[in-house]
């Protein structure tokens, strides 16, 4: 059976992000992704400071457009514009961004076989047998990066608390392209921790709405009419598309035997705003890294120890805190949007955190951010 002392299954973000690091680490390295790229992905698309510093520092990003200027809302109405000198996200097209980083971990050495679906990840005394219908591969570690309906996550067992349901449209920007150039849009929506956004692409726009899974009627009816306020009820759509994201529970395991998880497989991404790339890249990074180490050691629990360490102390502890702004936004979204436009610490706070120059435990660390949250949660 052909043998690779890393297997990554899943090609997005995280994958691809494992496999550069594990192949850069030294490990043979195979990815796999039952999608053949490059191939369309629900997501925003926009990538914090966060993002941009994890990945690989050749990679050639294919940005559409950087954004300088944010207007909020609230269920349409109190509108203010913010703008910043140094633009606050990088815009992607997520087909064209997976497929650069995708390549670019190929580039450095890693083996990619796409339009394979993987059916299990079976571990014996030899290693692992990663199982497809295209043939089975021999494994020394695995990373499972397989998205929010993984089926190595499946295996290993990972618990999730939060579970929202993204509705996405891609139009076509036309007319409006000038309008939104260097700009987005966010609107603070009726449901308890819902939201939409508005990115610029070029030639498209990408609209969305998130909230809770449950009321998928009424967050259809939220984006019909967020596309209606934004003047784009004509417009021609692209895509129209759904995406769950799930949050894991604070307990959930990372991994399991020789195999460790990253990314939305392991449930990983900021609660508040659902950001799930910056996670993916950082984590995926972080797992191919100690993948590559784990093929040269019999020490599997080692592994997965250090990946544990590593995740919290970083990641989850980035997600406590979003939990904590989740609550007051859940149940203030009035206040929130107040200090956010209308006080020089609320639009700095949030323009830090999109530059990478600050993280949300770091903004919890202050005591009047701390206060102010821990007020805005008290129900009213």
């Amino acid at each position: 059976m052909e043998s690779w002392d890393v297997v990554v299954v899943g090609a997005g973000p995280a994958g691809s992000s494992a496999a550069y690091a594990a192949t850069r680490a030294g490990a043979r390295t195979l990815v796999v992704d039952r999608a053949s790229f490059p191939r369309y992905k629900t997501c925003g698309g926009g990538l914090v400071g966060a993002t941009l510093a994890a990945l690989p520092a050749d990679l050639d990003v294919p940005v559409r457009d950087r954004v300088s200027a944010a207007t909020f809302t609230r269920q349409g109405r109190r509108e203010v514009t913010k703008r910043s000198v140094t633009p606050l996200l990088a815009m992607v097209n997520r087909a064209e961004f997976d497929d650069a980083l995708l390549r670019r971990a190929v580039d450095a050495g890693a083996e990619a076989r796409t339009g394979v679906a993987v059916t299990s990840v079976d571990e014996d005394a030899a290693g692992i047998v990663v199982r497809s219908r295209d043939g089975d591969v021999r494994a020394r570690f695995v990373v499972g990066a397989d998205g929010s309906a993984s089926r190595t996550a499946r295996q290993v067992g990972v618990r999730t608390e939060q579970v929202d349901l993204g509705l996405e449209l891609e139009v076509e920007a036309g007319e409006h392209a000038d309008r939104w150039r260097g700009r987005m849009h966010m609107d603070w929506g009726a449901a308890p921790g819902s939201y939409g956004w508005l990115f610029p692409k070029g030639d498209r726009l990408t609209v969305g709405v998130i909230a809770a899974k449950g009321g998928a009627g009424e967050q259809r009816r939220y984006l019909e009419e967020y596309l209606g306020r934004l003047g784009l009820a004509g417009a021609r759509v692209l895509h129209d598309s759904g995406h769950l994201t799930r949050c894991r529970t604070p307990d959930s395991p990372l991994g399991g035997g020789r195999v460790l998880l990253a990314g939305d497989a392991a449930g990983l991404l900021d609660p508040w705003m659902r950001e799930g790339i910056s996670f993916a890249v950082r984590s995926g990074a972080a797992a191919g890294r100690l993948a590559a180490s784990g093929a040269r050691s019999p020490d599997a629990t080692g592994v997965r120890t250090a990946y544990e360490r590593w995740v919290t102390g970083t990641l989850a502890a980035e997600m406590t805190a979003g939990r904590a702004f989740l609550g007051a936004f859940e149940r203030r979204p009035g206040l929130v949007h107040t200090v956010l436009t209308r006080t020089p610490v609320g639009w700095a706070a949030f323009r830090r955190m999109c530059l990478g120059a600050t993280t949300l435990p770091s903004l919890l660390g202050h005591r009047t951010v701390r206060l102010g949250v821990a007020a805005a949660g008290l129900r009213r």
